[in-house]
């Protein structure tokens, strides 16, 4: 076996908006080619850190590094690790005058200067890849809330980032689209994408991951492989979320 090879690396990492402490001396590693799902109570502090690690939200102590450099306000050293690391968010954030095709490929054009024939054709490729190919030219408002988000994740596929991470993808959406997302996400780490997925789809938790992890009040309250995190929960607290969660 391989040793992992750790991509992401968060150490003793806090953050408060005014005197509310929403992450408290968080400290972990996201390995190369593995699917970490993080679950927990709103408010625990789970979107918090995918953003720290995007720096949408600035940490306020501890670090984090991406590929072995800080998460800092360095421009330059910024739009690099955003290029590697792709989120997509509740609200699928398309840009309403655009089509699907220019919402995908607008990034790599803007960003890696790539000529718009190619943008186009890689472009296109994603789009089938996720089950959007028929609807290139349309415009979000013509599509359903689960056609947008498989968008939204074609759109960050196309930086091809490193690492994908999801903020509670599905919980924007009608229950009948929810498993059209899942099953694109399944597919992404089949194909051995690196993933950190704030989700409450307990069944793709079990199914897909490699690690789940578990928050409570801003903490890593436990970490361990999906079947002993399910089938042996490690406290009465987890045991009652996963209950309430129907898993």
């Amino acid at each position: 076996m391989s040793r992992p090879t750790p991509f992401i690396v968060v150490k003793q990492v806090c953050k408060s908006f005014g005197s509310h402490q929403v992450l408290r001396d968080v400290s972990t590693v996201f390995n190369t080619g593995e699917v970490t799902v993080i679950i927990g109570a709103s408010g625990s502090g789970k979107s918090t850190l995918l953003r720290a690690i995007n720096r949408l939200e600035p940490h306020d102590s501890g670090t984090i590094t991406i590929g072995g450099e800080p998460v800092t306000d360095d421009q330059h050293t910024l739009q690099k690790q955003r290029s590697e690391v792709g989120m997509v968010f509740q609200q699928f954030n398309l840009f309403g005058h655009m089509s699907v095709l220019d919402n995908v490929t607008l990034a790599p054009r803007r960003i890696r200067r790539t000529p718009r024939t190619q943008a186009n054709e890689q472009a296109m490729a994603l789009l089938r890849r996720v089950g959007m190919q028929d609807h290139a030219h349309k415009y979000p408002w013509q599509l359903s809330g689960g056609q947008q988000q498989r968008v939204a994740i074609a759109r960050a596929l196309a930086m091809q980032p490193k690492v994908m991470l999801f903020d509670e993808p599905t919980s924007a959406l009608d229950p009948e689209m929810v498993q059209e997302v899942l099953d694109v996400m399944r597919e992404l780490a089949r194909g051995g994408m690196t993933m950190i997925v704030v989700t409450h789809e307990m069944g793709f938790a079990r199914e897909v991951s490699d690690r789940v992890m578990f928050f409570d009040q801003g903490r890593i309250a436990h970490d361990a492989a999906p079947a002993e995190f399910f089938d042996n929960p490690a406290n009465d607290r987890i045991r009652a979320f996963i209950g309430r969660m129907g898993a």
